[in-house]
C-alpha cells in the first residue's frame, strides 16, 4: 500500500473517530479517550435513552435488568488518543454499500462486567461494520420496536406427542411432551441488520377438557412403551370419553444484536401456539368367558369367534 492510501485511511478513520464520539452503549459517563463529549446511547439491558430527561428510563418497569455486562464500541485499529495501529488500518476491514447504500465504519466491541469497580474493558467481539453515521439514535428506536417485532416471527411454538397416540384410555395416565428448540432469525429493522436468537423456557398444555398445566419449565419426554400409563410431569387422565384438542403454548425468551455487535436481552416474552391435536379417548369393557379356545375356537370370545 502507499504512502497516499494511507495517509488517506488515517485520516478517514480519524474523521469518523470525530463524528462518532466514541458513544457508549451504556450507562457511562467517562471522559473518552480521544476528545469530544460521552454521546450516550441505549443502556441496552431494558433502558432507553430518553433525550428530553437526558437520562436512561427503563424500557419496561416490570422487566429488571439480567445481563451482568455493559458494552461500548471503538473504531477498529484505534490505540487510545489520537493514535491507530498502522498494521492493522492496512487490513481494515471495508464497510462499504450499507443496507441504505452508506458506507460504514468498522468497529469493535468492548464489554465489562456491570457495576464491578476497576473492571476492565475487554474485546467482545469484532470486527464488525457499523452502517449509521448515528447509530446511538437507532438503538433506542430499534430496543423499543424488538419486542413487537419479536411477537411477530413467525416462530415454531413446536409440536404435541402423546404416548398413547391418537387413541387412549379413559382414566388412564396419557404423556404427553413438546418437541420444541432454538430458533433464530435476521431481520433489517430502520436499514440496520439484527439477528434474533429464541429459546423455548416455559410451556402451557390445554388438555382440551377444562384442565390447564402452566406455564412450567418442564416440555415433558417419551417414555419407552413397556412404561405408558405411567403418571409423568406433563401426563393427563381423562375422566369422559370422546375427542379432545389439546393445545401447547410455548413461551420464547429472546437475544438480539444489532450488525453482529453483542447479543442482548429481548424484554418480556413471546408466547406461540401450536397447532390443536387430536386425542380420542375410548374406555376398556373387561368380560370373562369360560369357554376354552384351544378345545373350542368358536366359542365366545376366541379370536375366531363370530362378533
Amino acid at each position: 500500500m502507499d504512502n497516499k492510501r494511507l495517509l488517506t485511511i488515517i485520516l478517514a478513520a480519524a474523521v469518523a473517530l470525530n463524528l462518532q464520539a466514541f458513544p457508549v452503549l451504556a450507562s457511562e459517563n467517562d471522559d473518552p479517550e480521544f476528545g469530544g463529549e460521552w454521546n450516550p446511547g441505549l443502556q441496552l439491558n431494558g433502558y432507553i435513552w430518553d433525550s428530553v430527561a437526558k437520562d436512561f428510563i427503563r424500557a419496561d418497569p416490570s422487566m429488571p435488568s439480567t445481563d451482568p455486562n455493559e458494552y461500548k464500541y471503538e473504531l477498529q485499529c484505534h490505540l487510545g488518543g489520537g493514535d491507530f495501529d498502522t498494521p492493522c488500518l492496512t487490513r481494515q476491514l471495508e464497510c462499504k454499500d450499507g443496507p441504505d447504500g452508506e458506507d460504514g465504519i468498522p468497529v469493535t466491541w468492548l464489554s465489562r462486567p456491570r457495576g464491578v469497580p476497576g473492571a476492565v474493558w475487554a474485546h467482545h467481539s469484532g470486527p464488525t461494520c457499523l452502517y449509521d453515521a448515528k447509530p446511538e439514535d437507532l438503538l433506542p428506536r430499534i430496543a423499543a420496536e424488538i419486542q413487537r417485532q419479536f411477537q411477530s416471527l413467525p416462530v415454531n411454538p413446536g409440536t404435541v406427542a402423546a404416548q398413547p397416540s391418537p387413541h387412549t384410555l379413559r382414566g388412564a395416565e396419557t404423556n404427553f411432551y413438546a418437541e420444541a428448540g432454538e430458533q433464530q432469525f435476521d431481520v433489517t429493522m430502520f436499514g440496520q441488520q439484527v439477528h434474533i436468537v429464541a429459546t423455548p423456557v416455559q410451556y402451557t398444555w390445554n388438555y382440551g377438557d377444562g384442565t390447564v398445566f402452566g406455564p412450567q419449565p418442564s416440555m415433558g419426554g417419551p417414555l419407552p412403551q413397556d412404561r405408558w400409563g405411567e403418571k409423568t410431569r406433563t401426563s393427563h387422565a381423562y375422566g369422559t370419553t370422546g375427542d379432545y384438542q389439546v393445545v401447547l403454548t410455548t413461551t420464547f425468551q429472546g437475544t438480539y444484536s444489532v450488525n453482529a455487535g453483542p447479543p442482548l436481552p429481548i424484554p418480556g416474552q413471546g408466547q406461540f401456539s401450536a397447532p390443536p391435536q387430536t386425542i380420542s379417548v375410548w374406555r376398556s369393557l373387561t368380560r370373562n368367558y369360560a369357554d376354552d379356545c384351544n378345545a373350542n375356537t368358536q366359542g365366545q370370545g376366541c379370536p375366531g369367534a363370530p362378533r
